[in-house]
Parts: C-alpha cells; sequence; structure tokens
C-alpha cells in the first residue's frame, strides 16, 4: 500500500500536504507581540557586534562568485554559526530557506534588515514548496542557503534539501563555517548558539564545491548527501580550531583548501 502524505485543511477546507503548507502556525496575543520585539534587538545585537568581527577567509576561490558574478551556489551551514554568518554574508541578496514558526518569524525580521531574502519552509513543513521557490531564484541568479541542521536539529545532522535542489538545478553546494576565536556560547540551546565577542577574529572556512548529477540514482543521491555531511563536518572541525593551530599547520590548511582572496564585502 502506498503512503500518503500527511496533509492539515486549508481555510477553505481543502486538504494542503505538510510538505507545501507554509502557513504560520497558530500563536497566542503574548507570543505575536515578542515577534517583533525580539528581531529588533537580535538585529541591534548583530549591526552592534558585526563591525568589530575580523575576518579572514580559508577556501575563498571555491565561492564561485569571487569568480563569476553570475553563477550562483546552494548555500549550507550549521545552525549554530547563524550570527557571524549574518553580517559575513550579508546585502548580497542570498535567499535563505525560513520556517514559519516563532522563532523563524523574528528571524525573517533580522535577516530581511541584512539584505537577505526568503523562501518559506523547513525540513518538518512546506519544505517542498521552499524548495521551488529557492529553484526560481537560482534561476534569476540568487545564491541559495540552508541553515542545514535547522529549524530544530538534530545538531550536526545534515537534512537532504541542498542535495535535492543541486540535482534538480544543476547548481554546486557550497559548504562553510565560522570559527570563532572568542565568543559566547549558548550551552542550553540545542545547537550551541555562539555570539562572538566584540572584536573577535573570525575564519571563514569553504571546503571545494560539490557537484550532484541531474540524473541521480538514489544511491549517488546517498553518496552525495554523505559527501555534503562530511564537507560541513571538515569546515567545522578546521574552523573552530583554527586559532589554537600553529602557523604553519594554518598554512597548510590554506593550501588544502585552495584559499583565494575572499568574495567581495558587501
Amino acid at each position: 500500500m502506498s503512503e500518503v502524505a500527511p496533509s492539515t485543511e486549508g481555510r477553505n477546507g481543502a486538504r494542503i500536504s505538510i510538505f507545501y503548507d507554509t502557513r504560520p502556525p497558530e500563536l497566542s496575543a503574548w507570543r505575536r507581540m515578542q515577534i517583533p520585539v525580539i528581531g529588533l534587538l537580535a538585529h541591534a545585537l548583530v549591526r552592534l557586534i558585526g563591525p568589530t568581527l575580523r575576518f579572514e577567509v580559508v577556501g575563498g576561490a571555491n565561492y564561485p562568485k569571487s569568480c563569476n558574478p553570475r553563477e550562483p551556489a546552494i548555500i549550507a551551514f550549521w545552525h549554530r554559526c547563524i550570527f557571524a554568518a549574518t553580517w559575513w554574508w550579508r546585502n548580497r541578496g542570498i535567499v535563505v530557506l525560513n520556517s514559519t514558526n516563532f522563532d523563524g518569524q523574528w528571524t525573517r525580521r533580522v535577516i530581511e534588515r541584512f539584505g537577505f531574502r526568503t523562501a518559506q519552509g523547513s525540513s518538518s513543513r512546506g519544505g517542498l514548496r521552499g524548495l521551488v521557490v529557492m529553484a526560481q531564484r537560482l534561476a534569476e541568479g540568487h545564491d541559495v542557503a540552508f541553515t542545514i541542521d535547522g529549524p530544530r536539529g538534530p545538531r550536526y545532522v545534515a537534512k537532504p534539501g541542498p542535495v535535492m535542489l543541486a540535482r534538480r538545478t544543476g547548481h554546486p553546494i557550497l559548504v562553510f563555517h565560522i570559527g570563532l576565536e572568542s565568543a559566547w556560547t549558548l550551552r542550553r540551546t540545542w545547537d550551541l548558539f555562539q555570539v562572538p565577542k566584540p572584536f573577535s577574529r573570525a575564519v571563514v572556512v569553504i571546503p571545494p564545491l560539490i557537484e550532484v548529477p541531474p540524473h541521480a540514482d538514489r544511491q549517488t543521491m546517498d553518496r552525495k548527501h554523505a559527501e555534503m555531511q562530511a564537507a560541513l563536518e571538515r569546515a567545522r572541525d578546521v574552523a573552530e580550531s583554527w586559532f589554537s593551530l600553529r602557523p604553519e599547520e594554518q598554512e597548510r590548511l590554506r593550501g588544502e583548501f585552495r584559499s583565494a582572496p575572499a568574495p567581495p564585502a558587501a
């Protein structure tokens, strides 16, 4: 017997597949009031700390638009480094897959003020509709991005969305991680979220791109998903150990990741 996709009922009584349902959840009046307040405070914090950070990029040549401004990529990164990533990638018109839950609603207010665009959906709700929108934005020349273990984990386990989108569109997957020399780690959060301390040094590690064939079968898709998972883990391990490494080891890693001038800061 074939499985039937779970669905919910729309306002007109029609059934909507949960994979295409991007309606926001019902929230209490108190929660709705919190959304703009949290969004304003989070934006102010990023705006305050972001300009003080000192970035180095390892593997900058792996970002397609560093060589060809018309070549977009599918970007994937761990939820843990959203704060620093929001500042580093600002004002580039990147389209981010954004959940419609409470956290997603205030996060959307923050990132859109930093020049990002959003496609609504997540791995648990509205994801296929979000992928359709992201495919359209790639065709328009925009980079798209996934917080790949979001919106609620498990931590450091990559979802399959980028691999599916890469097969559909032919655009490569770019993974990265940002390591911080000095940061506050929120130990009670599921993602061990990091807030950089003012004037911290930061390193953006970008491994080589991952290509997915347009007619990839299930076995190939699984292999590419594993490749993406491994690249994310490698970028994280290098970035988070960077400031404890000896200079000669840093230099070796710059060569490994084909370090080049970073994409121009916005």
